[in-house]
């Protein structure tokens, strides 16, 4: 009498083909993987790099003192307002940033032909760029004179 065995039963490891494709999934899904830490690096980098700019912006914004002229100062004298920790301050210190202002457009009111109004009011926009070595950044403003 003959028995059947199970072509299952005969087997006891996998074949050379088996372990190949095995590799291969495992190793495009290590790659994919290390390509998607790459890219999540690179774009914390930028996020930190823009959220510090940013935050130098905010300074120059709430410093009447800065953003009308072209000039080159500390961030330390950016923040003189400011109520800043000693360890913060001193980092601040060494940061160079430049100011550069561009009047992009000047409105003379009193040149306007409406007889009401006798304002000598002058409107001047210009863009205002903070300049880092890392990185720059330019802002919109408004002088009214």
């Amino acid at each position: 009498m003959k028995r059947f065995v199970s072509v299952w039963d005969m087997r006891k490891a996998f074949t050379l083909i088996e372990v190949m494709v095995a590799v291969l999934i495992i190793s495009v899904v290590i790659t994919a993987l290390f390509q998607m830490k790459g890219n999540s690096s690179h774009i914390f980098l930028n996020l930190s790099k823009k959220l510090e700019i940013n935050q130098y912006s905010s300074f120059l914004i709430s410093n009447d003192n800065y953003g009308f002229e072209k000039q080159t100062t500390t961030l330390d004298e950016l923040l003189g307002n400011f109520k800043v920790e000693d360890e913060l301050r001193q980092e601040l210190k060494k940061a160079k940033i430049e100011v550069i202002y561009q009047e992009l457009e000047q409105i003379d009111m009193s040149e306007q032909s409406d007889e009401n109004s006798s304002s000598g009011m002058i409107f001047e926009i210009g863009k205002t760029i903070l300049k880092t070595d890392k990185s720059s950044v330019s802002l919109i403003r408004l002088r009214v004179q």
